[in-house]
């Protein structure tokens, strides 16, 4: 049964090997990245499943000529795009540094598995993180007891919550986070928080329910506006340059292309991510730009935070788009010091 459920990657000198079950999965080998290739770093592809059976997929990001036990940082997001976007970035970046690390795609998008696709969930997605840090514990090259998680955007409300549950993690880092359920309660800035409104948006997704079980399809959401409307706000224009642009744009992210199904966000509309963050006793970083219009959810959240292992990081003058990819913009050595300190 373990050996069943552990079916992934095989690591034999921190080297990716196929296992048992991945040819069912089938991955993109060549360079595919909206970055270059690193010659300072390793790189090759991993599988692990999660525990819901899901197949995750990986990039593995190991420093050249490394011996000997590394610290790991598993790394997800933003919401809705893949690992050969910005968490690939900071995957690639930190190995740079000196950490073994991946960079996946969740549940249902990218080159991961899980059907039906382009669906989220906060309790599978959570576990899409620990499942992650399950395989690098399982690895022959990275120290169990120096194990971090880093979640960008929507996916740094997740690695909190993962944080929260997860005592294997020493060390998170939050970047340009968003706090996914109180968005969709919400609304962007808590405009939206009433019950007739919430009402508004589960009648709605209901009655996509319906529609889409008729059809045996999922109706998809749309990913980034296009074309941009002349009026939009500044951050749907900084999420179009990123996404639908030469800068950003992949052919298997959500947000460049049709998005998440409409009905994706129900289970985001009933819960709450950040409930027990104030009980995390291990690291936590949360990162966010002068600038960026979802600035509110890292300060709220690193306001429930408790213990002085916690920072806050306001990079000047940055919008949420910049800490998606802007080399200078990004305070990679402030993010790797953090690391350094709380995976020792």
């Amino acid at each position: 049964m373990m050996k069943e459920l552990a079916m992934a990657t095989l690591v034999a000198g921190g080297v990716c090997t196929a296992g048992a079950g991945d040819a069912a999965l089938p991955l993109t080998h060549e360079w595919d990245k909206i970055f270059p290739k690193s010659g300072k770093v390793e790189h090759c592809k991993a599988t692990f499943r999660n525990r819901f059976g899901i197949t995750l997929a990986a990039d593995v990001y190991k420093p050249k000529a490394a011996n000997g036990k590394l610290p790991a940082i598993a790394v997800s997001g933003p919401f809705g795009a893949v690992k050969e976007q910005s968490s690939g970035i900071y995957a690639q970046t930190l190995a740079e540094r000196g950490f073994l690390t991946i960079a996946f795609d969740p549940s249902f998008t990218g080159e991961s598995g899980g059907e039906p696709r382009y669906v989220a969930s906060p309790d599978i997605n959570t576990e899409d993180f620990q499942a992650a840090v399950d395989y690098l514990i399982s690895r022959d090259d990275v120290d169990a007891e120096r194990i971090g998680i880093l979640g960008i955007c929507g996916w740094g409300g997740l690695a909190i919550n993962a944080a929260a549950v997860d005592t294997r993690v020493k060390a998170t880092v939050a970047s340009t986070m968003y706090d996914m359920t109180r968005v969709t309660a919400n609304g962007y800035f808590d405009k939206e928080d009433s019950p007739a409104a919430r009402k508004a948006k589960k009648v709605a997704m209901n009655a996509q329910r319906i529609k889409d079980f008729k059809s045996g399809t999922y109706e998809l959401g749309g990913g980034v506006v296009d074309p941009l409307p002349a009026d939009a706000p500044q951050f749907v224009k900084d999420y179009y340059d990123h996404y639908k642009t030469p800068r950003g744009y992949h052919r298997r992210s959500l947000n460049s292309n049709g998005g998440w199904n409409k009905t994706s966000f129900l289970s985001f509309i009933n819960a709450k991510l950040l409930a027990y963050a104030g009980e995390i006793e291990s690291a936590v970083m949360v990162v966010h730009g002068e600038k960026a219009h979802s600035r509110y959810f890292g300060e709220d959240a690193f306001k429930l935070l408790k213990g002085d292992n916690k920072e806050l990081v306001i990079v000047p003058g940055a919008s949420h788009c910049d800490l998606y990819d802007k080399m200078d913009v990004i305070p990679f050595d402030r993010i790797a010091a953090f690391y350094r300190k709380h995976l020792k």
